[in-house]
């Protein structure tokens, strides 16, 4: 896929790691997937970037002050005027955790409860667009939402990132829907009812696709760098497809698109 200079509205443009393993953590993604873990930034509070062929490619972070990381992958979706995508979010249903930021010249990030109760973080590119390369081998290839209340996580999605939804499949067995940016016609993301299987009183997360050139491949050096498997890899009309766990058990998952 080409290079892109900016996410389109709504679409998922960048995607960090909560940690409480932060060497851990730059050790297993930089052998598991060829990135380059970059120096962390003190002035961000040790924030730090991982770079794939040079351009940032994900974020992590370790411990904030008191606040112990819980060990999750997060995505931001990406707006044009996050004050307003606040308002309208509050207005929704949703919950506030961390008001708008400046980050230097980079741009301005929040994070969001959704009403589902489901964390997503939000940014306003300034000098950084976030993401410049998908599915390609080490970037990103689809983000996904697994909700237990379905209805309100497409309604809410649509209504405050300006995104128009495609029905995949509207049965019990398979209800799942795309997400499409208003004035662009390529899916960006997609939202599946997990109500089924997901966890007793789990409302469900967000989750990254990982592209890789061998997803069983990927997935056994996952276990042998440390980490685990929460789904065995998989053939899928959406390509080849599993989940699994770094050492500290925050959860990814890998893929491998259909040629």
């Amino acid at each position: 896929m080409p290079s892109r200079d900016a996410a389109p509205i709504g679409s998922p443009c960048w995607a960090d790691l909560w940690t409480s393993d932060v060497e851990g953590s730059r050790k297993f993604y930089s052998e598991l997937f060829g990135w380059e873990a970059l120096e962390a930034s003190p002035e961000f509070g040790g924030y730090f970037m991982f770079a794939r062929q040079g351009a940032p490619v994900a974020g992590g972070m370790g411990d904030m002050g008191d606040v112990p990381a819980d060990n999750t992958w997060k995505i931001y979706l990406a707006t044009d005027d996050i004050g307003k995508t606040l308002q309208g979010a509050e207005a929704a249903g949703a919950q506030v955790v961390q008001p708008a930021m400046e980050v230097a010249d980079l741009g301005v990030q929040a994070t969001l409860i959704d009403p589902t109760g489901v964390p997503i973080g939000v940014w306003e590119p300034h000098a950084f667009a976030g993401f410049s390369v998908l599915e390609e081998p080490g970037a990103p290839s689809w983000f996904e939402m697994m909700t237990s209340s379905f209805a309100t996580a497409v309604d809410f999605y649509r209504s405050t990132f300006r995104l128009d939804s495609n029905v995949m499949g509207d049965s019990d067995e398979f209800r799942y829907s795309t997400l499409v940016p208003t004035d662009q016609t390529a899916e960006v993301a997609g939202i599946m009812d997990a109500s089924a299987f997901l966890p007793e009183g789990s409302p469900g997360q967000w989750s990254v696709y990982w592209d890789v050139e061998d997803v069983a491949a990927a997935v056994a050096k996952v276990t042998a760098l440390g980490g685990s498997v929460v789904d065995e890899a998989q053939d899928t009309p959406y390509g080849q497809l599993a989940t699994v766990a770094d050492p500290t058990g925050a959860i990814f998952k890998l893929r491998k698109a259909p040629q």
